[in-house]
């Protein structure tokens, strides 16, 4: 049985990812089936209209949304990630396109952020909530570190609703991701037999509706929810509220 992150999420999600950067950007568009791009895409639109001067990106990985965060805003971009080696991919990517001016990539905990107090004009977090111990506590700390009136947005993967799509995402889940991820290597079989699994628990524990209430409650104003692709992917948004 593959351990999950309940013990200890963070370890868990270092321990998961530390072996697949190289491949990661690739294959994270096959495994999504071409979808993740439009999400991202989804997510980076409801901080552009802000025109922010500094947006912090939570669990920034190889650093896609940070880099388009650069491209889309006037931005400078703090990207922060648990794993060491998604960092140093990301710092890759980045040099490839000339952003090192634009963009710092930092080793941190999403739970325990290292900046002051209404540091940042925006934020951006992408499959985190799966991965950290106490979800509520951890967007307490996300809007800690924003700006009153400054916009927050995130990705996930979710569950459709719909009875017809969901069995269809349970089988690509259960069967095409491992079959498809053990093609690609031994890390990526690792991945694609746990996300399934793990998407399901997750959401039993905490639903979308759990997670609009747990963003209020934490400060955020104006929540929003966007479901995508037939229900496979999320998008949430709102506003740091307060004065």
């Amino acid at each position: 049985m593959l351990a999950g992150p309940a013990t200890d999420p963070n370890q868990f999600a270092q321990d998961l990812f530390t072996g697949i950067p190289d491949r990661y950007d690739m294959l994270e568009e096959l495994l999504s089936l071409g979808q993740n791009r439009r999400w991202r895409r989804a997510m980076v639109d409801r901080i552009v209209p802000a025109a922010p001067a500094r947006v912090l990106d939570v669990a920034s990985g190889t650093a896609g949304v940070a880099l388009q965060l650069a491209d889309r805003t006037p931005a400078f971009v703090v990207g922060i990630d648990l794993t060491g080696a998604m960092l140093a991919r990301g710092a890759v990517n980045v040099r490839v396109r000339g952003a090192g001016e634009r963009i710092a990539l930092v080793n941190g905990r999403a739970e325990q952020l290292a900046f002051p107090d209404a540091t940042f004009d925006g934020l951006t977090f992408t499959y985190l909530l799966r991965y950290v111990a106490d979800p509520a506590q951890t967007l307490r700390e996300l809007a800690r570190v924003l700006k009153p009136g400054a916009p927050v947005a995130s990705l996930e993967f979710c569950v459709p609703s719909n009875p017809f799509w969901r069995a269809g995402w349970w089988l690509y889940t259960r069967l095409v991701l491992p079959a498809a991820g053990g093609l690609a290597g031994k890390g990526w079989f690792r991945v694609g037999r746990f996300l399934g699994p793990n998407i399901s628990q997750h959401y039993r524990r905490f639903s979308v509706d759990w997670t609009v209430q747990a963003l209020r409650d934490a400060g955020f104003v104006d929540v929003g929810v966007r479901t995508m692709s037939l229900g496979g992917g999320v998008v949430m948004w709102g506003v740091r509220g307060g004065a």
